[in-house]
């Protein structure tokens, strides 16, 4: 991370990010475009600000994004449900690194065509459009970028990331992932799509509009999950329906986590914790006994640490440690 002179504090950070944000709203032309991607590249905090003031800016518009035909009796918020679980499972913190990594930043011009981004195992990346649009992409992920003067689209082939969108009316906001399409005009949200999984859609502002092979056009508003299933090759499950639900923002926190290069678990196995790590580091989490990979774990970890998430999980639960080359052992 770059150093940041000492005068400039936190609200004169804050206050410039608002600013880049209203211009944002009004597009922004290549030269502006251009000196944003190097405003965002002086710090990491710079980019944090600038996706906040977004969002605010995107929060005062929600209301007249939804529309006269939005019903918002159709969605309901389920209160989150505390987690039934034992002190020793809760591991909050415990394996957190005291950095996080660096953040690349990127830009691309104006009406470009097929640009393409993409991050490493253990990496993020974030990517400023010529609109003043923000994208985050998580680890291993790759996506292409397709501006022209009707539309804006985006190809997520593999990964996950957030849109955070810059308001244009006239040219809708696109991200194509396999066989769904996420549309939005000003919002904020995640899609994810990874090889043999369900494409997932988490929308943290606004309203977005998922389109998925033949079945009808589902809206989502904020603090809503989308699954979209795969189809097979054969065409098997055509029609098959987007099943959606209520997110509490609790658990909407936990999934955005990578953010800051960090993995939030709820109540999963430690099975399905190892393989998440896997996402974000070449070291594996090896469990042999199938008793120790049922248990399950809540807390938030560095993602690119697993090595000190099962020392964490070790001390938790009265096990033993063993690091290998490429892997790490968790045993009785």
């Amino acid at each position: 991370m770059m150093p940041v002179p000492p005068e400039e504090t936190a609200n004169p950070i804050d206050a410039v990010a608002a600013d880049w944000a209203a211009r944002a709203d009004r597009q922004l032309s290549e030269a502006e475009a251009a000196e944003l991607e190097v405003w965002l590249a002086a710090d990491a905090r710079h980019a944090g600000a600038y996706a906040r003031a977004r969002a605010v800016s995107l929060y005062s518009e929600r209301a007249g994004a939804l529309g006269g035909q939005f019903d918002p009796d159709t969605f309901s918020e389920t209160p989150a449900k505390p987690a039934d679980m034992s002190r020793r499972h809760m591991l909050w913190g415990g394996a957190i690194a005291a950095g996080v990594g660096a953040i690349t930043v990127a830009g691309i011009a104006y009406g470009s065509r097929g640009q393409v981004y993409a991050t490493h195992r253990g990496e993020m990346r974030v990517v400023t459009l010529a609109d003043g649009s923000l994208v985050s992409l998580n680890t291993a992920s790759r996506m292409k970028v397709v501006y022209s003067a009707g539309h804006r689209l985006i190809r997520l082939e593999e990964g996950e990331a957030l849109f955070d969108v810059a308001r244009d009316a006239s040219r809708p906001f696109i991200v194509r992932a396999g066989d769904t399409d996420v549309a939005a005009i000003g919002t904020s949200f995640t899609v994810q799509r990874l090889a043999g999984a369900a494409v997932e859609v988490l929308v943290k502002s606004g309203i977005v509009e998922v389109r998925h092979a033949r079945t009808e056009p589902v809206r989502l508003i904020a603090n809503t999950r989308a699954v979209a299933p795969v189809l097979a090759a054969t065409g098997a499950g055509q029609g098959a329906a987007v099943v959606t639900a209520a997110v509490a923002p609790v658990e909407l926190e936990r999934a955005l986590a990578w953010r800051e290069g960090r993995i939030a678990f709820e109540g999963i196995t430690l099975r399905e914790a190892a393989e998440q790590f896997r996402r974000y580091s070449d070291t594996r989490i090896v469990i042999d006994d199938p008793a120790i990979a049922r248990e399950e774990i809540t807390g938030l970890f560095q993602a690119n640490d697993p090595a000190g998430f099962a020392q964490a999980v070790a001390a938790s639960f009265g096990l033993r440690t063993r690091v290998g080359e490429g892997q790490v052992h968790i045993y009785r």
